[in-house]
């Protein structure tokens, strides 16, 4: 009986042997199949890669021959093309907001000009005298109005102008000629510039620098921004947030510093940093209006003492809204600062858009940007021919 059990697991061990010896031959027969998959895939890819450069030398071939034979003033041309229509395209878009941001100023100027021209039909003292009443209510001012009227009546009898829709036109152009000015683009080509932003609070200063900061910083200038107004509540952490947001360094003190000492340690750190354009904030409020000049006077000069090298800008900041008032501070400013440009905020939020025509005569300062609304865009150039364009268009 043992030897039986015996035989019975001697065959069984064996059946075992056979079936493993069946497996691995099985395993090495899929092997060498994979193996030889994988040599024909190797195959067809070099060959498939032979093929791809041999067609790819011969599409550059024909490219290079093709790139040859086209004259090089034809590819200048071509790019030139481009640049004029994206710089086109830019300008269209200036305008288009510079036309929204005007619509509440044209509604309260040029649309009622249109309604009493089209209730004449002859040219007289009364509908000059209208126009006079449109032009003061719009916050151009009575000596400026005066001197537009007295201009459009030149402009009368010179062309024996008789059809009152032709008096519009004559109109635009004399508030175009009043507002041009050959030095009314803001010019920070030279290195080292300083513009120090002068106007009360609340006008617009803290938002015209952090938007001037970061057009500058995208134009690839080396900008610093310095915290000088000390006195008013919150205004360095308004400066930090636009400087972050800008990507500028800022340069502050605590809370009610002198704000000499800022505009001194900034001036330092510019010439340290070897910075194309500072941006000085200054005090708009005092307790009372002779300190708040006194302390301009020693900003200004130490500036004048500390970076005689550097061209300086003076932007006197107005709020549009406030009409008349902002002629008044324009005047006030312009007895302690020279000023070397206006800024003009918030056009979009009024109807009296005159006031930049009050501004710019009565002050004598050309007028160097505009804000017509809250995006970085909306802090325009002046130019004098698109604003009376956007204006009466």
């Amino acid at each position: 009986m043992f030897k039986k059990f015996f035989k019975k697991n001697k065959k069984e061990e064996i059946q075992e042997e056979v079936q493993e010896v069946a497996v691995s031959e099985e395993a090495v027969e899929e092997e060498i199949a994979v193996e030889e998959k994988e040599e024909v895939k190797e195959e067809v890819k070099e060959e498939t890669v032979e093929a791809i450069e041999e067609v790819s030398l011969d599409t550059s071939i024909e490219e290079d021959i093709q790139i040859e034979e086209k004259p090089q003033v034809e590819v200048v041309e071509e790019k030139e093309e481009i640049v004029e229509e994206e710089t086109e395209e830019a300008k269209i878009s200036l305008f288009e907001r510079l036309k929204q941001g005007l619509s509440k100023a044209k509604q309260g100027i040029t649309d009622r000009v249109d309604q009493v021209l089209k209730s004449y039909t002859k040219v007289d003292d009364e509908l000059l005298e209208e126009i006079e009443e449109i032009l003061i209510t719009a916050d151009v001012g009575v000596d400026t109005t005066m001197n537009i009227i007295e201009k459009l009546t030149d402009v009368i009898k010179t062309k024996k102008i008789t059809d009152p829709q032709d008096v519009k036109g004559e109109l635009r152009l004399i508030i175009e000629e009043i507002l041009t000015n050959e030095n009314s683009t803001l010019d920070v080509s030279h290195k080292p510039t300083i513009i120090l932003m002068v106007g009360v609070n609340g006008v617009g200063k803290t938002t015209t620098i952090g938007k001037l900061a970061s057009r500058y910083k995208k134009e690839g200038k080396k900008v610093l921004i310095a915290a000088g107004d000390t006195f008013r509540a919150a205004a360095i952490d308004q400066l930090e947030v636009w400087a972050k947001r800008s990507d500028v360094d800022i340069i502050k003190h605590q809370e009610g510093a002198d704000p000499g000492a800022v505009i001194f340690d900034s001036i330092k750190a510019a010439k340290a940093r070897d910075i194309d354009l500072l941006i000085c904030d200054t005090a708009g409020r005092l307790h009372n209006k002779a300190n708040l000049m006194n302390e301009l006077s020693k900003v200004f000069k130490i500036v004048d003492r500390e970076y005689p090298e550097a061209k300086k800008e003076v932007l006197l900041v107005v709020d549009a809204t406030t009409g008349q008032n902002a002629v008044s501070q324009a005047k006030s400013f312009k007895q302690v600062c020279d000023i070397t440009g206006l800024v003009l905020t918030k056009l979009d939020g009024t109807a009296k858009g005159g006031v930049v025509l009050a501004v710019k005569s009565e002050v004598d300062v050309p007028v160097k940007l505009i804000g017509v609304g809250e995006k970085m865009e909306d802090l325009q150039d002046f130019d004098a021919k698109a604003f009376s364009e956007a204006l009466f268009g």
